[in-house]
């Protein structure tokens, strides 16, 4: 079995390596990344876009029918009732359209 001191050595070196490795996979990444970014003038905002995925609302999403007129909260008509409507006439809290 290997002493401490030796473990140790081993463990440094193996560091070394990954750090090598990691250096050249980034550098290998980058030119990937700057060829994509090249071929199809691509800009910074394109890129690096806030949005994720879709930027429309999800599919059976609902404009929202009703509003509270105290805090603005709003409610699509679907789903449970919220507390500030429930047991009150809908009507008076129609959004106009």
């Amino acid at each position: 079995m290997a002493s401490y001191r030796e473990l140790l050595k081993q463990r440094e070196a193996l560091e070394r390596q990954i750090e090598e490795a990691q250096e050249q996979e980034i550098a290998a990444a980058i030119e990937k990344v700057q060829a994509i970014i090249s071929e199809y003038s691509l800009t910074p905002e394109q890129v690096f876009a806030r949005t994720r995925g879709r930027s429309s609302p999800k599919p059976g999403a609902k404009a929202p029918k009703y509003r509270d007129p105290v805090s603005g909260a709003t409610w699509s008509g679907m789903g449970r009732e919220p507390g500030w409507i429930k047991g009150q006439r809908r009507e008076k809290f129609l959004i106009p359209r």
